[in-house]
């Protein structure tokens, strides 16, 4: 028991990919179960962007609603600036009265803001081909891997 330990220890000193996800096309005439994952994931409207962690839960999420959203890896400096540009600072109490719930919350510079962002549509548009079309082919939507950061930086 205790070798395993160490091991968690371990895992959280290791820097955490950030996955960035925006919510690319609108949600009418959508199944509910692709609603319900996109709840799950804070996406309720366009343009709207949430920041997760690279695990397998998230990334099985965000695979389910890959026809409407598109994401990538986040890099430090993008994150940064859209925290400053974008983030909203959340004031509200971190648990709710029984004590049952946490919310959740990102704490970055000791500093607690809203877990989604919202943002601008982007200059010159997400992609040649639109938003129906996944990214691979031309378009706009799927896995963009590191090209998420410039889609972020035209949003902002």
């Amino acid at each position: 028991m205790s070798e395993q330990q160490p091991e968690k220890n371990q895992d959280k000193n290791v820097a955490e990919k950030r996955i960035a996800v925006i919510l690319v096309r609108g949600l009418v005439n959508v199944s509910g179960d692709i609603k319900s994952t996109l709840a799950m994931l804070r996406l309720v409207r366009k343009n709207h962007c949430v920041i997760l962690r690279d695990t397998p839960e998230n990334k099985g999420m965000v695979i389910k609603v890959k026809d409407y959203v598109t994401w990538g890896i986040l890099d430090n400096a993008t994150f940064k600036e859209l925290v400053t540009k974008r983030g909203q600072e959340y004031r509200g109490r971190t648990t709710d009265s029984k004590k049952r719930y946490s919310y959740k919350t990102l704490d970055v510079d000791s500093k607690k803001y809203r877990p989604y962002f919202r943002l601008n549509p982007p200059q010159k548009g997400f992609g040649r081909k639109g938003i129906k079309v996944s990214f691979s082919a031309g378009g706009a939507l799927g896995n963009r891997e590191d090209k998420i950061n410039n889609l972020i930086k035209r949003m902002l």
